[in-house]
């Protein structure tokens, strides 16, 4: 036999090397993939809190001139922008109480996508995303959650 007679044809091979493909890209762990989200989300509310608490003054500047938030106080709206930015970010980091970290942080995206920045959809829909996706499947086995679970699982 030649080894054309043992070649597959060129459409069979491309199939077979994407089936390949495919299958040996699904066996990444998913639990390193939510680890990346919660890390990557959380960092763009947590640098954003952070440069709010360094600047206080010119975040409530912020909020009087640029934000607008309808019903607060420029000086509240702030605090409680911080507030969310530094403490819900280090939730999605730790994994712990992950699902319920995403709320307040979904909640911002909406306020800031209404009634700051609707122009910046393409942002709040990829935040939103890895936020849905983590209220929804949850932070991964890389969390402090998985192993609360697996504690309570085990009484």
């Amino acid at each position: 036999m030649t080894t054309s007679e043992h070649a597959l044809p060129q459409g069979r091979t491309l199939r077979v090397w994407f089936v390949f493909a495919r299958e040996r890209l699904a066996r990444f762990p998913l639990s390193l993939i939510q680890l990346g989200m919660r890390i990557g989300v959380g960092m763009v509310f947590f640098s954003a809190g952070l440069l709010k608490y360094n600047s206080f003054e010119f975040a409530v500047k912020l909020f009087e001139d640029e934000y607008k938030v309808p019903l607060l106080d420029p000086a509240v709206a702030a605090r409680l922008a911080m507030f969310n930015e530094l403490t819900f970010p280090v939730l999605l980091f730790l994994g712990l109480a992950t699902r319920f970290a995403t709320l307040p942080l979904l909640g911002m995206i909406s306020v800031i996508q209404i009634f700051v920045y609707p122009q910046a959809w393409t942002d709040h829909v990829l935040w939103g995303s890895i936020l849905l996706f983590l209220l929804t499947r949850g932070p991964g086995a890389l969390s402090l959650d998985h192993l609360i679970e697996r504690h309570f699982a085990r009484r």
